[in-house]
Formats: C-alpha cells, sequence, structure tokens
C-alpha cells in the first residue's frame, strides 16, 4: 500500500538507535527511548493552508530530526511510520 500524505504532511521512516550503551550493555526494546530521527518516505503537495503559502522544503530519501511527540503512529504492511507536519521537523541531517 502507498501513502500519500495530504497539504504540508510528511511521512517519516524511523532510524533504529543503537541498542547498546557505551560501556555495551544491550538494552531491550522497552528500555530505549523512540528515536527522534527519521527518513522521509512520503511528501506533501503544499498548498495554500490558513491563507497562507506553504512550499515544501523536505523531499524522499531525507534523514531528518522531528519534535519528539509530533505526529502520527500508524502501521501498514507490517512497518511502522510517522505522519507529522512539516514544522514539526527540527532539522534535515547533511553529509
Amino acid at each position: 500500500m502507498k501513502i500519500k500524505p495530504l497539504y504540508d504532511r510528511v511521512v517519516l521512516s524511523s532510524i533504529k538507535q543503537q541498542e547498546k550503551t557505551v560501556g555495551g550493555i544491550m538494552l531491550p526494546e522497552v528500555a530505549q527511548q523512540k528515536s527522534q530521527f527519521a527518513e522521509v518516505v512520503a511528501v506533501g503537495a503544499g498548498g495554500n493552508l490558513d491563507g497562507k503559502e506553504t512550499k515544501m522544503q523536505l523531499k524522499v530519501g531525507d534523514k531528518v530530526i522531528y519534535s519528539k511527540f509530533a505526529g502520527t503512529d500508524i502501521k501498514i504492511d507490517d512497518k511502522d511510520y510517522i505522519i507529522i507536519r512539516q514544522t514539526d521537523v527540527l532539522a534535515v541531517l547533511g553529509d
């Protein structure tokens, strides 16, 4: 199934965090914090929202950091995604 976000929304796929501490201790999933690092998998078209023109600055494949409590978690075809507004993206990671 393909996801096509509307307006200024972006679909993200989480990037797994390390499962070990610096000292080499393995952390179970329940002890790990939700990752705020993700890859953009789909981008809305932007448009005119509430009288303001919204241009999309993100593109598919961008690696981003997003706000900790932003978005809606969904599961499609056994894969987890997050749908957020573009304004909830805090930074784009570069090389």
